[in-house]
């Protein structure tokens, strides 16, 4: 009589199920992200410079802002269609050189004119980046892990930000918002890397090879047929409300830090303001790729409504505080919750439609809710002549709260294959 043997299992850890092919398309996400971020929150830094240099009032300054983010939805929706045309690789390729050269134009603008052109022109290289980059990363990776690998993307963003805090602590006091603008040119040389290195997703070339891409009236239109219209509705409608309390917040975060207290700011002055985002874009960083894991756990929908109703509550203490102790604790606890959230939309949108609609559908709700949310910066800049620009950030805790409720009319689509 032979004794039967019972071989343990071995636990194999996630990231040992990934491919080197997979790790280089996070990698391209992530790391075209954090330039996109790094580029487009130089102005965020520069922005009290620019209002004392050009005279300019907090509403016009904001606008600079609303310009860019309203271009950066037409620029999602483009090249969510081009990325389905020609492939997520190049689509992201292109994105990357054109926020990087805007930068640099940004630095030469002479007036309140050119600067908008400029980054208008910037906004659309940053919607199409977010775009092909999470189709990029969504079908490259597998069902059960790829909330994590939009989270690793989505944390790019933080480092963007980092980045550029530490630009405007260093180069801005130095050399000017030029130069600041003109350094944001370097991203560029980014694209001779995806080029060597990216390869397209296997589902995009197969997708290709049937004509499923090429699918009658075009993937844009797909999205607005019967079977699709609610879910593009619902995560328009959810993006927006999120959009728009982030905008409003992060734009006038380094103002709000710098300006005086007389003005309803925290009145840490301009060389200070960028050391107390460090700790609160860390604390994104974190809030990144923590919901990832959480949402791979217990669900999309429950972790994404939990960061944001903490985030109402956050944002309402943080708008009434001035001491400098006080917001810097608060900081990293403001950037977790309140950035951390972004992780859902490239998993979720990329889960909900199919593969014949599925680059327009990401390029579409993510930047159409950008577009709804563009008046934001402005909108606080303006509250901020009434109540100071502490007391209008707190106005942002109802846009969270309106994103926790709408996601719920969503399906839940953890662990879902795509097709």
């Amino acid at each position: 009589m032979t004794e039967s043997v019972l071989t343990p299992s071995v636990v194999v850890p996630w990231y040992r199920e990934i491919t080197a092919k997979q790790w280089y398309a996070l990698l391209a996400g992530q790391l075209g992200w954090a330039l996109d971020a790094f580029d487009v929150m130089l102005y965020a830094f520069c922005l009290t410079t620019i209002m004392d240099e050009w005279h300019l009032k907090p509403a016009e300054a904001g606008f600079m802002v609303s310009v860019t983010l309203f271009a950066s939805s037409f620029g999602g929706i483009l090249f969510g269609w081009i990325a389905d045309r020609v492939g997520r690789k190049k689509a992201l390729m292109a994105t990357v050189l054109v926020f990087s050269l805007c930068s640099g134009l940004s630095g030469l603008a002479q007036d309140l004119t050119q600067l908008a052109i400029a980054r208008t022109l910037l906004g659309l290289g940053m919607g199409g980046e977010w775009a092909s980059g999470a189709l990029l990363v969504s079908e490259t990776w597998p069902a059960q892990h790829r909330g994590k690998a939009i989270g690793f993307m989505q944390s790019g963003w933080a480092i963007g930000y980092i980045a550029a805090a530490i630009a405007g602590a260093t180069i801005l006091p130095r050399w000017g918002w030029r130069a600041m603008f003109f350094v944001g040119i370097v991203p560029a040389l980014f694209t001779l890397w995806i080029r060597r290195r990216v390869d397209e997703p296997e589902i995009w070339i197969e997708a290709r090879r049937t004509g499923t891409t090429r699918s009658a009236g075009g993937s844009l239109l797909q999205i607005f047929r019967p079977d699709l219209l609610r879910f593009t509705l619902l995560c328009t409608l959810t993006s927006a409300f999120v959009m728009f309390a982030y905008w409003g917040l992060f734009t006038w975060m380094p103002g709000y830090l710098a300006s005086p207290i007389d003005k309803g700011g925290a009145g840490l002055g301009i060389a200070k303001a960028p050391i107390w985002i460090i700790p609160m874009m860390v604390g994104a960083l974190i809030g990144y790729i923590t919901f990832g894991f959480i949402a791979d756990k217990i669900g999309r929908r429950p972790t994404f409504a939990a960061y944001l109703v903490i985030s109402a509550v956050l944002v309402w203490i943080f708008g009434k505080t001035q001491d400098s102790t006080e917001l810097m604790v608060l900081g990293p606890l403001v950037g977790f919750f309140g950035s951390g959230y972004f992780s859902v939309f490239g998993a979720f949108i990329a889960e909900l439609f199919p593969t014949r609609a599925r680059g327009a559908a990401v390029g579409f709700c993510y930047n159409a809710g950008r577009m709804l949310s563009a008046l934001a910066p402005t909108l606080i800049g303006s509250l901020s002549l009434k109540y100071g620009l502490g007391g209008a950030l707190t106005f942002l805790a109802i846009a969270f709260i309106g994103g926790a409720i709408t996601i719920y009319f969503l399906p839940e689509t953890r662990g879902r294959q795509l097709a």
